[in-house]
């Protein structure tokens, strides 16, 4: 056959079928003198098997690996491993509903808040922790937010677990009020207002101690990467922010 009878024979399209070889995914048939692929049944029973594990859910490159993973291994072996991995998938997409469902049902009877598109973990740590109705505070609970979503399963638990051992101690509980507090009284302050630097030394020192003692920056880390996130701050806010940021920096990797 040549690629154009292939792909009929399969229902895709000749441009699928170069794709797939492109991605090594299909094996290249052997060439005739005129250089056009030739191919065989063994080439159709290939790409046949492609399109079945892509429609089972695999990628390309998984679809890829089984296939080269097929020599030496069993078929119910492999299909064992697909139906594993299509089962975590579902329950993902069952726990996904289910957390849907409840902000939907929020967002119906006019009861959904700010907070409420969060994960059930961070919802659960707002709900425990009394943060302040202050602007540094409402810039504090946005961030972590921000982090929650953007931040990998396990990462995520593991920072619900540092944050849950603070909030079980009510004299870091009050350090942190008390930061909440001193930004608060520079809402109005500039960015070279001597209150600045002490506050964003203790800061540092606080977030180091009981916050960041366990973590180092990765290489090419760049306290600069903070500044668009800034932006909800006052000047002298964003600047005790800034060096201390600056300060923990030099201390994880001093």
């Amino acid at each position: 056959m040549r690629i154009g009878e292939l792909a009929a024979l399969l229902g895709v399209s000749t441009r699928t079928v170069r794709y797939y070889h492109h991605k090594g995914v299909l094996p290249e048939p052997p060439r005739l003198t005129n250089g056009y692929r030739e191919y065989g049944m063994r080439d159709a029973v290939a790409l046949a098997r492609v399109r079945r594990l892509v429609e089972l859910g695999l990628t390309l490159d998984e679809a890829r690996d089984v296939i080269a993973e097929d020599r030496s291994r069993e078929l119910p072996e492999i299909l064992a491993e697909i139906d594993a991995d299509l089962a975590a998938q579902e329950r993902e997409i069952h726990r996904r509903r289910a957390r849907l469902a409840e902000v939907l049902a929020r967002a119906e009877d006019g009861t959904l808040g700010p907070d409420d598109t969060a994960s059930p973990d961070l919802l659960a740590f707002l709900r425990v922790v009394d943060m302040p109705a202050s602007k540094s505070a409402a810039w504090d609970r946005d961030l972590l937010v921000l982090v929650d979503s953007v931040s990998a399963a396990p990462d995520r638990q593991r920072a619900f677990t540092m944050l849950d051992t603070l909030a079980a101690d009510p004299s870091t509980t009050e350090q942190g009020q008390e930061f909440y507090r001193r930004l608060d009284e520079l809402a109005d302050a500039e960015p070279g207002d001597p209150r600045v630097a002490p506050l964003a030394a203790a800061l540092a020192d606080y977030s180091v101690e009981h916050v960041l003692h366990d973590l180092r920056p990765g290489p090419g880390w760049d306290p600069e990467q903070l500044e668009p996130f800034l932006e909800g701050l006052a000047p002298a806010q964003a600047e005790v922010v800034r060096q201390a940021t600056r300060l923990i920096a030099a201390q994880l990797t001093g």
